[in-house]
């Protein structure tokens, strides 16, 4: 007599069993690891690609935008003003783009094994945050460079600054690899829209320079906070405006509780359609 065992997610997207997450806590690593070596052995330049990307993208901001734009840069050296935005927005666009890829790179093993799917996104964002430790030990030294030395709260803030990111990288993450399942070219789409959010972020321009009723479009976006407060911070200002950091944690706590109800619903059928 043989036993038929069903498996299926919780009724509920609240309803995360947080215990068999911790059970699976081993293969978790197994992704995260093996996500980090095939970025930095299986690949010609490796860490150096990490470093050379926003480098060079400093470079050419800062000639055609500090240079020849004469774009403001709150009274900060123009490559280190954009070298601290570039420093976030690389972290949440390469863990955003890493998880919506990360059920359509592991169809194989969600058709063979059941393991929890949330594994996949979360973990994809820890190879991003190697990426974005390696980008800001740069920064500082860029920092000491230009002859700032960083407050000491940013030990206390950096942690909310990541959360923060994490929870925006996560929950949109979330959301588009459930999407990328079914529809395929989600893959093709989503790295267009990442390229328009760099423009509607503040990392080559300071939010100071927007005074209309345009301004609230940026303020309401959470990296807007995370890079400004960053700004201020490296550069040792005492007084960041941390009612940008508040707005930031309120609407990215929603916008993670939304990615994990869509990918909670949608997850009976990853094996299905993958």
């Amino acid at each position: 007599m043989t036993k038929e065992i069903v498996i299926k997610p919780n009724g509920s997207f609240l309803d995360v069993d947080l215990r068999e997450i911790w059970r699976y806590r081993e293969l978790f690593y197994i992704f995260a690891w093996r996500d980090i070596k095939l970025r930095y052995k299986q690949t010609v330049l490796g860490i150096i690609w990490v470093l050379f990307q926003p480098l060079v993208s400093t470079g050419i901001f800062s000639i055609f935008f500090g240079k020849i734009a004469k774009i403001p840069s709150d009274n900060l050296p123009y490559p280190l003003f954009v070298l601290a935005g570039l420093v976030i927005w690389n972290f949440f666009s390469s863990a955003l783009s890493a998880s919506s890829q990360s059920l359509i790179g592991n169809e194989g093993i969600i058709k063979k094994v059941y393991f929890p799917r949330l594994i996949l996104p979360i973990s994809s964002v820890v190879t991003a945050g190697v990426d974005f430790f390696i980008t800001f030990l740069v920064l500082l030294v860029a920092v000491v460079y230009f002859g700032y030395l960083p407050s000491l709260l940013i030990l206390p803030v950096l942690p909310v600054l990541l959360i923060i990111t994490i929870l925006m990288a996560s929950g949109l993450g979330m959301f588009m690899a459930s999407l990328n399942v079914k529809y395929r070219d989600v893959r093709f789409i989503l790295p267009f829209f990442i390229q328009i959010g760099l423009f509607v972020t503040p990392v080559i321009y300071p939010l100071s320079i927007i005074y209309d009723w345009r301004k609230w479009f940026l303020i309401i976006n959470p990296l807007t906070g995370v890079i400004e407060t960053l700004r201020a911070l490296i550069v040792g200002r005492a007084q960041p405006d941390f009612s940008l950091l508040i707005i930031g944690l309120i609407v990215s706590i929603p916008v993670f509780c939304f990615g994990l109800f869509y990918f909670r619903r949608t997850e009976a059928y990853f094996a299905d359609i993958a």
